[in-house]
This record gives C-alpha cells, sequence and structure tokens, in this order.
C-alpha cells in the first residue's frame, strides 16, 4: 500500500481530492481509494488473494438468501472525500442500483482478504471507516497457505466487536447477513501447499 496525491494540472494541489477526481486516473490495474482526500494506492492483487476472493464470493453466493446482492470489489462513497473498495460486499438488493458506480448506502458486510501490505491498515483505519459508514458486519480473510484465518467483527453502538477468529480447519458459522459456514483451510487448499512447505 502507498499512499500519495495524483500529478495532474487539472487537480487544485490545495485541496483534497474528491471521488469524482478518481475518474481522471486511467486504469493500471491497481487500486485506488481515498482515505480523507488522500489518494491510497494498492498493488495488483496476488494469485492467491484472487483465489480466496472467488471461492468466498460463491460460497456467499451459494448461501445467500433472497434479497441480498454478493459483490467482488464494488466501490463505496463513504463521503465525497472519501472511497473504498472492500475484496466483497453483500448489499440488500433495495440499496443498489444496478447503475449506481459508486455505491453510496452501506453494504450489510464488507469482506477484506488481508496481504502482508494491507493487513495493518485493514485491522485499523479500514475497519474504523468502515464502522463509521454503518456496515454491519466485517470480516478480515488472512490468505496464509499454512495457517488460513478469518476474523469477524459486528458493529454494536458505532463501534466494531469481535464476534469469531477461527484459522486452519475450523469452521466460521455466520447468521449475519444471512447463515453460512466458512473454513479458511478450504479457501486455500490446493497442491501447492505441499510444495509452499517443502521450501
Amino acid at each position: 500500500m502507498v499512499a500519495m496525491t495524483v500529478p495532474s494540472t487539472e487537480l487544485q494541489a490545495d485541496r483534497p481530492l474528491t471521488v469524482t477526481d478518481l475518474a481522471l486516473i486511467q486504469d493500471d490495474g491497481h487500486r485506488y481509494e481515498l482515505d480523507d482526500g488522500i489518494l491510497v494506492v494498492f498493488p495488483a492483487p496476488s494469485v492467491v488473494h484472487q483465489l480466496v476472493v472467488g471461492r468466498l464470493v460463491v460460497a456467499l453466493s451459494q448461501a445467500s438468501q433472497p434479497g441480498f446482492l454478493v459483490l467482488p470489489g464494488p466501490g463505496l462513497e463513504v463521503s465525497p472525500i472519501h472511497f473504498r473498495v472492500p475484496d466483497i460486499a453483500v448489499s440488500l438488493i433495495r440499496d443498489v442500483n444496478i447503475d449506481d458506480n459508486p455505491v453510496t448506502k452501506p453494504p450489510v458486510l464488507a469482506i477484506e482478504v488481508a496481504s502482508p501490505s494491507t493487513a495493518i491498515y485493514d485491522r485499523n483505519r479500514k475497519k474504523d471507516v468502515y464502522a463509521g459508514f454503518g456496515i454491519d458486519s466485517y470480516w478480515i480473510v488472512k490468505p496464509d497457505l499454512d495457517k488460513p484465518s478469518l476474523t469477524a467483527f459486528r458493529l454494536a453502538r458505532g463501534k466494531y466487536r469481535l464476534v469469531a477468529e477461527v484459522s486452519g480447519d475450523n469452521v466460521f458459522r455466520a447468521d449475519r447477513p444471512f447463515v453460512c459456514e466458512i473454513v479458511p483451510a478450504e479457501l486455500v487448499a490446493g497442491p501447492w501447499q505441499a510444495s509452499a512447505r517443502g521450501r
């Protein structure tokens, strides 16, 4: 993760960047977010990151109930100077206009798949932002090949409280936004694990 400003003659240097300003940035494979008007740049996700996101989307979509929409990587406009892109969000269908870009109402669940460069940010600053936006549930998945884990938080009186922390073959049983079961080890399972341990 790198914080930087946008070099552009069209933008004033003495003001925060806005969600509208993000449209001026060319798509280069990176993920761009705004944190109080400061541009935050994330590198393109790793293969294991993408694998875990894909498997979570499938698992959540299969468990989803009518009225919910599972979205991989939606842009969330928290405010004009605050823009986030969770790896996955689950929204109420009634809160999402299919033409929305970005989504302007808080989803009921946001999930971040943490990488070594974003783990601290996901557990601290991003968690505070999501709580302030009113996202009811927040999960952080650590896609470690040897000890994958899932940490779940739920909003209570404006702050997140820890509701579960599971790793490996242990089962996380969620009851919100709908009932589903996630096993962290299954999110990273594959033949590459044996070769990774042999290194």
